[in-house]
């Protein structure tokens, strides 16, 4: 089902935030198009704030949202319609279908911004902006102030006080409600969709890039016209590659497969990761490193509850998977002790007792496990949100959404740990709404039990 534009959606999020602003004028920029090589520019992906709030999709548009500022509550600077470039770059809106279609009061060409924008400030007492995302608006945004400023005689004053609007508008964005959901889940759905395919598909012989290019082929077919973010597809000791992007290696048999990917839909991403055997079933070593992983997933899902702190799922898959490296032999001693170990070492890194350049790391679960459990996710992959209030963690809140994704990475070349486990990597990611009760995990149709993956490969394999 492909997306479908609904007004609606946009209107109210701009209404939600006039209320929350003082009287005064927020600007918000679309995101500039940026050269891939030579003349050929990047595929073109809208700046989120700005499309969070208009929906709007074209680039180099302006708008402005005017709080008490005079009868134009929603203001957009859209490229003019041009027959000609029309037919070499797709169609444009134009002022007229900005109004019609985006719901703007009014509509202006992009040639007139630096000629009605500072009508919009004069005699504005506050303007929102969110200032050092460019340099080249940054500066626009000076000169259409000193316009202002230099008809001080005329009996125009400009703007004396400065706000971010992210600080009303992230956390509109982290609280998802039913707006959001509606494709934020069907992101969630295509995207499990796709994973189980994936597995389905996977044979030993195969490239990386062609599990990515069947996982992708999902996303497309189901409306998804880009990826959240760049896929990982990472077998054998590849997955312990945190950020692996080649995709290019073969499939062995006996080798694991990891595939962090993700669909955006209607702005909104969904991440997943599944780790499964190219010849569809686990070894016993792959299924132990699997299970252990799985288990601090699992427990961790059960703290995405109101009122915990955000990082208490964290600290919860860490106490599991150091139970694990020491029942494996990856690390000897006692738990509690590794992980006070390793916790006394980032107090002393913080209070510059420890210089990391210079002093040796303690051995501890950060060789196996050296990323954190969650981040936000919505219409960026590592959303806008806080994690911290000053020294405390925030806690969790009905309407966030935030990623479950514990791993163990056993590099082929370590020569400390035993045989059986090296060039295992394993990380499984699950995206969790935290609501009123359970955790809602959105993304619970891709199959991740060590019995529902072999389960999955093998009856693909009998339809062969």
């Amino acid at each position: 089902m492909a997306y479908e534009f609904d007004p609606a959606v946009f209107k109210r999020r701009r209404d939600r935030l006039l209320a929350e602003m003082q009287p005064g004028v927020a600007i918000f920029p679309a995101a500039p198009e940026y050269l891939r090589n030579g003349d050929v520019h990047h595929d073109y992906r809208q700046h989120s704030d700005f499309f969070y709030l208009t929906g709007f999709e074209e680039p180099g548009a302006l708008a402005l949202l005017c709080k008490d500022a005079g009868e134009h509550r929603f203001v957009l600077f859209v490229p003019k319609r041009d027959k000609l470039m029309e037919i070499w770059n797709g169609r444009r809106a134009g002022p007229e279908g900005a109004k019609a279609r985006y719901g703007a009061d009014a509509a202006f060409t992009l040639e007139e911004i630096d000629q009605k924008v500072p009508d919009y400030l004069r005699n504005v007492q506050r303007l929102y902006v969110r200032l050092g995302e460019n340099t080249a608006f940054d500066e626009r945004v000076t000169g259409w102030l000193n316009r202002v400023r230099a008809m001080k005689r005329q009996g125009y004053n400009a703007p004396t006080e400065l706000h971010d609007p992210a600080r009303i508008l992230h956390e509109m964005r982290l609280i998802k409600n039913d707006d959001d959901l509606r494709y934020m889940r069907q992101a969630c759905r295509i995207t499990a969709e796709a994973h189980n395919h994936g597995m389905r598909m996977t044979r030993p012989g195969m490239r990386e890039y062609e599990v990515q290019a069947e996982i992708e082929y999902i996303f497309r077919k189901n409306g998804c016209h880009r990826n959240g973010y760049g896929s990982i597809v990472a077998a054998g000791d590849n997955a312990n590659i945190l950020h692996y992007h080649e995709n290019n290696a073969l499939l062995r048999d006996g080798d694991l497969i990891l595939v962090d990917a993700g669909s955006e839909y209607g702005f909104y991403s969904a991440d997943i990761t599944r780790t499964w055997p190219v010849n569809g079933k686990f070894s016993e070593p792959q299924a132990e490193v699997y299970n252990w992983v799985l288990k601090a997933q699992l427990e961790a899902i059960k703290l995405c509850r109101p009122g915990v702190s955000y990082r208490d799922a964290h600290n919860r898959a860490v106490e599991v998977l150091t139970e694990g490296m020491v029942a494996m032999g990856l690390l000897s001693g006692d738990p509690k002790e590794i992980i006070a170990t390793q916790n006394q070492w980032d107090e002393d890194v913080k209070n510059k007792k420890k210089d990391p350049a210079k002093d040796k790391a303690p051995r501890t679960y950060r060789e196996f496990y050296m990323h954190n459990t969650s981040h936000w996710l919505g219409m960026d992959v590592h959303d806008v949100g806080d994690y911290k209030n000053g020294d405390n963690w925030v806690p969790l809140r009905p309407g966030c959404v935030l990623t479950i994704e514990p791993g163990l990475y056993i590099a082929a070349d370590r020569d400390d740990v035993p045989n059986k486990y090296r060039g295992i990597g394993v990380r499984i990611e699950d995206d969790v709404l935290v609501t009123t009760g359970q955790p809602d995990v959105l993304t619970k149709d891709a199959v991740k039990t060590v019995e529902d993956i072999e389960a999955l490969m093998e009856e693909a394999k009998a339809l062969k």
